[in-house]
Order: C-alpha cells, then sequence, then structure tokens
C-alpha cells in the first residue's frame, strides 16, 4: 500500500510539473488583452494602494496588460480620465463609480457603442450595470453597509434614545454618501441625536488636518459618543488635542491599513468594516478577461466581509502592514 501511495503522488506531481510546462509554454490565459484600471485615489493613498496591489496581481496572474489610471477621488477628473480611456481603445475599461449615472452614463455608452467593455468598482453605477450585461460590480454594497455598522455599533456600544453620535461624509455629493447615509439612518432609527460632518478630502491623505473640525465639534458637543469617520487615522490626533482619553468616545469606520491597526492597538478605534480592496483590484479586471474572452455577464460582488475590532485585529494586522488588507 505504501509503494503503491509513493507511486500515485509521483504520477500526481509529474502531471502538476507537465501542466505547469504546457500553461508557460501556452503562455498566460488573457495576454492580448489590454485593460485601463481606474485605481480612484493618488499614488500612496492607504485604501487606493491596496486596490493598486489587487489589480497588479490581477495583471500579473492573468496576463493582461493594464493601463493604470490615479484620479485623487476627484469625480471631475475621472470623468475627463474616462473619456481619455475611451479615445484610447482598450479592450475594457474597469471604472470606479464616484461620479455617479448622470456624470457616466454618455461615456459609458459610448464605451460600449465602440466595443470597449466597461464595469465597476468601489461604487456602482447600477443604472448602466442592469443595461450591460457585461458590466459588473465589485466592492461594498453601500448603503447596506453603512446601515449594518449603524446597527451593530449601537449593539455593541449599548447606544440609547437621546444619545449624540458624528457622521462624517460627503455630504454635498449625495451620490458619494450612501454608506454614510445608512450609518446615519440606523443611529435615528435607535433614537440617536445625529449631527453631520461635511469631509475634506485631504484629511484622508493628511489626518492632522481633521483635528481643528473635529476638535471643535467635540468642544461643542460634549455629549458626544459615537463618531464615524473615514479618516479614522486621525482618531487618536482629536482625542489628544480634547483631552480625551481612549473610548471615552467610540471611533467607527470603514477598512483597515496600519494606521487604523495602531488605533485599535492604542485603543483610540473601536469598530471598521472592512471592505477589502484588494478584491476590488483584482475582480474587475478578472470580469473584463473573462467577459471579453469568452462572453461570460458581469460579476456581482459585494466584498464587505467582516467586522474589525479590538478582539480579532491582529489576524489582519500582518496582511495589513504587507499592503493586502
Amino acid at each position: 500500500m505504501k509503494k503503491a501511495l509513493v507511486v500515485v503522488a509521483t504520477i500526481i506531481a509529474l502531471c502538476i510539473a507537465l501542466s505547469g510546462i504546457a500553461c508557460e509554454a501556452a503562455g498566460k490565459h488573457f495576454e492580448g488583452i489590454r485593460i485601463r484600471y481606474f485605481v480612484g485615489g493618488d499614488p500612496g493613498c492607504p485604501f487606493g494602494s491596496v486596490v493598486y496591489k489587487g489589480a497588479l496581481a490581477a495583471q500579473e496572474d492573468l496576463g493582461c496588460k493594464v493601463d493604470f489610471v490615479f484620479s485623487g477621488w476627484n469625480s471631475d477628473k475621472m470623468v475627463a480620465q474616462f473619456r481619455d480611456a475611451i479615445a484610447a481603445r482598450p479592450d475594457g475599461i474597469a471604472m470606479m463609480g464616484h461620479p455617479g449615472y448622470d456624470a457616466l452614463k454618455d461615456l459609458v455608452d459610448e464605451a460600449y457603442e465602440r466595443g470597449i467593455l466597461v464595469t465597476f468598482q468601489n461604487v456602482d453605477v447600477a443604472e448602466s450595470r442592469e443595461k450591460y450585461v457585461y458590466a459588473g460590480y465589485v466592492g461594498q454594497r453601500l448603503y447596506e453597509s453603512g446601515y449594518n455598522l449603524g446597527k451593530e455599533a449601537v449593539k455593541r456600544f449599548g447606544l440609547e434614545k437621546g444619545d449624540r453620535a458624528a457622521i462624517e461624509g460627503p455630504w454635498e455629493q449625495p451620490y458619494r454618501t450612501f454608506r454614510e447615509k445608512g450609518v446615519a439612518e440606523a443611529l435615528e432609527e435607535a433614537g440617536l441625536i445625529v449631527d453631520r460632518i461635511s469631509r475634506v478630502h485631504e484629511w484622508t491623505m493628511n489626518p492632522t488636518l481633521m483635528v481643528p473640525t473635529f476638535s471643535g465639534y467635540i468642544l461643542s458637543h460634549p455629549d458626544v459618543k459615537l463618531i464615524e469617520a473615514q479618516a479614522l487615522r486621525g482618531a487618536k490626533l482629536v482625542m489628544e488635542a480634547v483631552g480625551k482619553k481612549p473610548g471615552e468616545i467610540k471611533w467607527i469606520g470603514f477598512d483597515i491599513d496600519p494606521g487604523i491597526i495602531d488605533g485599535f492597538e492604542e485603543g483610540y478605534i473601536q469598530l471598521t468594516l472592512d471592505q477589502q480592496p484588494f478584491l476590488q483590484g483584482y475582480l474587475p479586471i478578472l470580469n473584463l478577461c473573462m467577459a471579453i474572452k469568452y462572453g461570460f455577464s458581469g460579476l456581482f460582488i459585494d466584498t464587505a466581509g467582516s467586522y474589525i475590532d479590538e478582539t480579532n485585529y491582529k489576524v489582519v494586522a500582518e496582511l495589513a502592514a504587507e499592503g493586502y488588507r
């Protein structure tokens, strides 16, 4: 029996080796396909860097050629770059949906008229996705993710009717506030008083810039018990500025990066929902390759995978440091 198992194992190993040689000789599966991929942020952006890493991995694994576009999370810039992407005539475009349907619909139509497939990541453009069978979406269900985070915060922290919370968001851009709206409405359903703080884009890259706004808010609303913010890495800076100890105000939000991991370690951040941006880089490129080569319809994948808190952040800490989470 032992000798038979050795023979079987040897045959399997030989088959794997021969398969690898055949694949190498044939080239990678999606060679010759050219894709324009929108990363969203600037190079070095904490979230965008993970998205970029996922997209790079897809290019390496699949063999397609990917041209990367960085937009600084600026919707107007994305629209202009989308127009340039169409002019370059790639086989497919993986597009961030931040500008919204009204801004993108004509360009999406033009791309498909020219035979360029378009799919979406990070922010859904449901109207265009429903119109074109090859258009998918990889990212959070934005409103649902926010709503669920708000409900989870109420349950975990024992929040009650009359308690005060603050939600940071780009409130002047309704198409980009589905997630924040979900958090706010979940808290308001529980009877909380919810204040809305307008987001400044630069806070994401430089959290020190958020300190005056948030410090002023806390000092004028000393009863605040919960803050949801995108630039969670700034929680410690704000709390120290107003003389608050870790945990006196609960800070919640989305995503993880080394700065957020430090916030958990030091007790300044209590809860975040990981939307797994690596997948938002990798899977839209796979979506386009499969659609272009085989005609498969668009993938629709909710990447909002799990809650991260003080009990489990260490599980992903090393992966966050390496840029995968």
